[in-house]
């Protein structure tokens, strides 16, 4: 499992992703209480993103003035998600479907495609998709990452460096709600583990983001595994 972690946080790192949706994956092959799983995948999300964070704000690579409004909503509606009771069925297909179509984005070429996403519209999308984030235990940067693309909102870089941050607030709030609603009941050995297994990952992938990233290749492999994920989770759980 660890090493499974380790190259989840390489490849999604290298997007600004923290690896949530496929930690959940991963883990939902195991016998783990769900809502010690979405825990689970929401710490190893922040302590990704929170290196990755450090890392691209340290070679100025994130725009406070644009990315504040995404955060504003998102932070509160993250939380609020978090505390939603939820059965485990329906986690799983929600997770299913959400990922299906945030592949299906991922996969759309930004040369081809784009769609406009005015500036005053950025809080309610970034709420948006903080509230489904905090409902199914990931940031919700496989959901913002796709749009800042289509709608050419910066370099790739400044969209990692965005999505990297999202994913942060909304990771903590997300988990602060679940951790009201729920408890904590985390094996502190299995924690460690995957925590350290995930940092070292995370190190990896974006200092191969900010040196040598190639954007259309790795969302389109990002693309690929996020589908396959949510085709699993769906033929298990329909």
């Amino acid at each position: 499992m660890a090493l499974l972690f380790f190259i989840i946080a390489s490849v999604y790192s290298s997007v600004g992703f923290g690896g949530g949706s496929s930690y959940l994956a991963v883990l939902s092959l195991f016998p783990m209480a769900f809502e010690d799983i979405r825990m689970l995948a929401l710490i190893c999300n922040i302590v990704v993103v929170g290196a990755s964070v450090f890392l691209f704000n340290k070679h100025k690579y994130l725009d406070w003035n644009r990315t504040l409004p995404l955060i504003a909503m998102s932070i509160p509606l993250a939380f609020l998600g978090g505390r939603l009771l939820i059965e485990e069925r329906v986690f799983f297909i929600l997770l299913a479907i959400s990922l299906l179509l945030a592949a299906a984005t991922m996969i759309l070429d930004r040369r081809t495609s784009t769609i406009k996403m005015p500036q005053y519209g950025n809080a309610a999308i970034g709420g948006s998709i903080g509230f489904l984030s905090g409902v199914v235990g990931i940031g919700g940067g496989i959901f913002l990452s796709p749009l800042l693309h289509l709608s050419r909102w910066g370099k790739p870089k400044t969209i990692a460096a965005t999505s990297a941050i999202f994913i942060l607030v909304n990771s903590l709030a997300g988990l602060l709600g679940q951790w009201m609603t729920y408890g904590c009941n985390l094996s502190i050995n299995k924690l460690l583990i995957l925590t350290l297994a995930v940092f070292l990952g995370g190190q990896i992938g974006v200092r191969w983001t900010l040196h040598q990233l190639n954007p259309i290749t790795i969302r389109r492999i990002t693309a690929i595994v996020v589908l396959i994920v949510s085709l699993r989770l769906l033929f298990k759980y329909l």
